[in-house]
């Protein structure tokens, strides 16, 4: 259970609070108002009666808003474990005639030594932006993250902008031989459990080109 600062700003201003992450679930309090969601676009109210006309729903879910906050982030340097910071800007739009919202961003900057990295804020997904930070980092340095890992996978299926990782830690030497959707199918259903970008295990192993459904 990991506790972060967090600032909600809208049309009618700023409130500071506090985002709890387990790792599955996202819990945020702003004052007096719970909010709780598995990704950032759809966090929900605990008591929507409580609410009054100061926040902006959409499908249940915060919009028209954007979220700042930072997310304790390990880097490994030439075998050696770096702490940093992921500062994370999420902006949520108003709702379009599609039925979604007509704008879902996401910024990040990393510091690591002296630079600080940022990703352009252009794909709308969390694992675009946080991979274009990996691509500036040097060759032998990486996120120690989830999203970094031999065994985590998304779904052909589709997923959110944000922690539907599938950890196949349970099926390593399955996982290693898969090659093609179509093998991918056959464990596709026996992943140990759902995983957030950002999330790390003690059964990290850095992700190297081939293996799984994302290759």
């Amino acid at each position: 259970m990991i506790n972060f600062n967090f600032v909600y700003e809208d049309h009618l201003g700023k409130i500071s609070g506090e985002m709890t992450n387990n790792g599955e679930k996202v819990r945020v309090m702003l004052g007096e108002w719970e909010f709780i969601g598995a990704e950032f676009d759809n966090l929900e109210p605990r008591n929507q009666e409580s609410l009054g006309d100061r926040f902006r729903l959409h499908h249940g879910a915060l919009c028209d808003c954007k979220f700042s906050f930072k997310i304790p982030t390990l880097i490994s340097d030439e075998y050696k474990l770096v702490s940093s910071e992921l500062s994370i800007i999420v902006k949520l739009g108003k709702p379009n005639n599609r039925g979604g919202l007509d704008e879902e961003r996401y910024e990040m900057s990393l510091v690591y030594g002296s630079k600080q990295i940022h990703s352009s804020g252009k794909s709308g997904w969390f694992e675009d932006e946080l991979l274009e930070i990996q691509r500036q980092l040097p060759n032998n340095v990486f996120v120690k993250a989830c999203i970094n890992c031999q065994f985590s996978d998304y779904s052909p299926c589709g997923h959110g902008a944000f922690g539907a990782m599938m950890c196949f830690r349970n099926l390593k030497q399955a996982y290693n031989q898969v090659r093609t959707k179509k093998d991918f199918w056959k464990i596709h259903d026996r992943y140990d459990r759902l995983v957030q970008e950002t999330f790390v295990c003690d059964e990290f192993e850095r992700r190297t080109p081939g293996a799984g459904y994302r290759g």
